[in-house]
Formats: C-alpha cells, structure tokens, sequence
C-alpha cells in the first residue's frame, strides 16, 4: 500500500499537519532517549506505550516482579510532563478510594454543613494500576466508567477526569492466590497487552551497574499536555486506505471461530474471538506507529506490528488449547 490508494481529499497535505508529524517524529527520538536515562532496553514495549498514549488508549503490562514496570510508567509521565498518579491494588481496597468520596464539611463563613467532593487517585493523566488483578471485581469496575467515558459518577454527580487521560496497569503473571481475573470486559478496554521479559545479560549487567551507585538518571520533559492532545488529533487524522481497513477486520474477524474465513485451528482451539474494538485499535494502533515515523498514512506492517498487542488479549482459548500447549502468540502468528 503506498499513499496514492488514499483518495486525494483524504491525504495529509496541510502544512501544520505535515510539520507535527516532523515534530512527532523528533519527539519520538527525544523521548525514547529521556527514558532510556531510567530504563534499559524494552525498546518494543516503549515504542508501543507510546503508540498507545498517542492513539488515547489504555495498556495492561504483565511481567514478574523487579522488571521495572512502575518505574517505566512513572519515567513515561515525567518524559510527556504528566501528572502521575498511582493506585496499589489490595483486596480491601474500596471503589471510594480510587473515585473518590463527598466528605461533610462546614462551609467558612456561613458555617452550614456541605458535602464537598474530594478527588481520588484517578483524577491524573496517567493513572498507574499497579497489580489491578489484586482488587475485587467491584473496585476494578469502578475504572471501567473512567476507561471507557473518562468520567466519574459519585452520588449521582459525573466528573469529568483531566485530559489526556490513560489507564497503564500491571499484572503479575506468576501469582494466583488472593487474585481476582480481569472480566472479559474490562479488558477489552485496554488498546494493548504488554509482555514485559526478562532483560539480555548485558542489559542485566547495566541495570545493576547504574541503580547501585549514587549517580540518579533525570528525565526532561519531552511534550506538554496540550501538546500530546494535539498529537493525539493528529493521529486519528491520518488517512487508513481501504484496503488497510480490510485488512484489519479480515484479521480480526479470523479470530472468530463462528466466522466462514477462521482457520481449522482457530475453530478448534478458540472459544470466543475478538470483537470489533480490536479491528477499532488496530487502525489506531497502527496510525500511531505511522505517526511516530513521520510517515502521513499506515500500511499493513504497521497493522501486524500492533495485531499481538491487540488482540493477546481478547482471544479466550478453550480447554483444548491449554491441554496442547496453543498459546495466543501462535494462533496470532499462524493468522497474521
């Protein structure tokens, strides 16, 4: 696919367009230096929060423990000059202290009693989740209203969270005792799943090296908060030519072991396929990695850099699968 399959009225062509995807692109380099200064390697997971934050979407990371994931999001936050906030998943953990709660007050000067709204820790623009499967299905729920509306209701009153706003969660995969599993859902409202793994020796070597002395990285502020929502238009701007369209949804619906053009080991090893969100994400997921690279349209490679982030997670595989060892990466790899 090359630029001349977008009809001409839909191309990027306005001069202010054309120098933000300069700017972009720039912004790109300069923030993967920023967070190399605190984070070594894990060049594929930055690249993909950041193609997340620029299409507005939210991301789960899993990894063991000690991998630097919180590190990784609050080096981001400080990099895009965002207002971090961090949210420690615990079973007793209570809707109220991530919304937010009203509070009895009594007002100066007239000294009547009022209730008066006190934020909680989802009122950021980058809203760290950290170990979210640790809470209970009704204080993970209380994100899903912020996720998909960025919105709160409190006593029947919707407040309206700061923008940009995303949602960056982990997970940690090795631990199942007083864990609670994401509903279907929930997770269809993150854009990406991230795979965080275990660094080279050399990167090992070098991580140790710099956290045990007494030199600390300091990160600059790359983009404004204005300035990545005007990124962040940009992006939804650019031009998908048909046939990348099509491409996304072909993918997707294979996934669907009901759908006529699924593969054999589709139809025996998935119970449920994605839905139309990931056909949604992918075309976002894939303008954002054009933006990145300067270039004004997508095309497929930028779809199959995306399609396991996306849809890792929205694929549910029966006993089957499991009994054979059929992972999602392979089913992703054989359709893709």
């Amino acid at each position: 696919m090359t630029v001349t399959d977008i009809a001409p009225h839909e191309r990027i062509s306005d001069r202010h367009d054309l120098e933000l995807l300069e700017t972009l692109k720039a912004a790109r380099g300069s923030l993967r230096e920023q967070i190399a200064h605190k984070i070594v390697g894990q060049a594929e997971i930055v690249e993909n929060l950041l193609a997340a934050v620029l299409a507005g979407g939210h991301a789960l990371l899993i990894g063991v423990p000690g991998l630097a994931k919180t590190l990784l999001l609050q080096t981001l936050s400080e990099a895009l000059a965002l207002q971090f906030s961090r949210i420690q998943f615990t079973p007793d953990l209570m809707p109220s202290d991530i919304t937010g709660t009203e509070l009895l007050e009594e007002e100066q000067g007239t000294g009547k009693r009022i209730f008066a709204f006190v934020k909680g820790p989802v009122f950021g623009n980058i809203v760290l989740a950290d170990e979210i499967n640790r809470a209970p299905p009704k204080t993970q729920a209380a994100l899903l209203q912020a996720m998909q509306e960025h919105s709160v209701t409190v006593a029947s009153k919707t407040y309206a969270l700061p923008e940009p706003f995303f949602v960056l969660a982990t997970q940690n995969p090795i631990e199942n005792e007083g864990t609670y599993s994401l509903p279907e859902a929930q997770l269809d409202r993150f854009m990406f799943e991230l795979r965080l793994g275990y660094p080279s020796r050399d990167e090992e070597e070098l991580i140790v090296t710099s956290t045990t002395g007494s030199t600390e990285g300091v990160v600059k502020p790359v983009l404004s908060g204005p300035q990545l929502q005007e990124l962040q238009r940009l992006v939804r701007r650019l031009p998908a030519a048909p046939t990348i369209v099509r491409y996304a949804v072909d993918l997707v619906r294979s996934t669907r072991p009901s759908d006529p053009t699924s593969s054999a080991d589709v139809r025996k090893y998935v119970s449920f396929g994605a839905g139309p969100r990931a056909s949604q994400y992918l075309i976002l997921g894939a303008k954002a990695r054009a933006a990145m690279d300067g270039r004004a349209a997508p095309d497929i490679a930028d779809i199959k850099s995306v399609a396991l982030s996306v849809l890792r997670h929205r694929l549910v595989l029966n006993f089957q699968a499991e009994a054979e060892g059929v992972t999602v990466e392979k089913l992703v790899k054989l359709g893709s």
